[in-house]
């Protein structure tokens, strides 16, 4: 739900802010055909989703994957309450930054959602959803070979 509502805040206000800032068209441009200020138009809205909430989400999912961990799994962990400061001050922040934020946001995430941005509304979840999987083969067979 949250990627969800964030696609449509961001759809809608990033283009938007481009005009504000004299990027004119970009708003009738992302309704349109395929155009070059529909890509920039797309990549706009990548970057600003990504770079704002895209961090605090892929922390959430850090703090949710160590629940999980912590509680081992179980379906009874499942309705334990996360212990959200303690699971974050554990975190190793080193590779939250050297690696999630500094590398796929730039590399994976706001290339890939910039095509997302470009696909009809109502194909834009899916496909993020289909992304998600996409990123969690990739780093499960990277970590296969390390």
């Amino acid at each position: 739900m949250w990627i969800a509502a964030s696609m449509k805040i961001f759809g809608v206000g990033a283009p938007r802010f481009a005009e504000y800032f004299g990027i004119n068209g970009v708003v009738e441009a992302m309704g349109g055909s395929f155009s070059g200020l529909k890509f920039l138009g797309a990549f706009l809205i990548s970057l600003a989703m990504n770079t704002s909430f895209g961090s605090v989400f892929m922390t959430l999912h850090k703090v949710t994957d160590a629940h999980i961990l912590n509680t081992g799994g179980t379906l009874r962990g499942f309705f334990r309450p996360i212990n959200v400061g303690e699971i974050l001050s554990s975190l190793n922040w080193k590779v939250q930054w050297d690696f999630v934020f500094k590398k796929t946001i730039p590399f994976f995430w706001i290339p890939v959602h910039t095509l997302t941005f470009l696909l009809p509304p109502n194909l834009r979840v899916l496909f993020a959803a289909l992304l998600g999987v996409a990123l969690g083969l990739i780093l499960a067979i990277a970590g296969q070979k390390k």
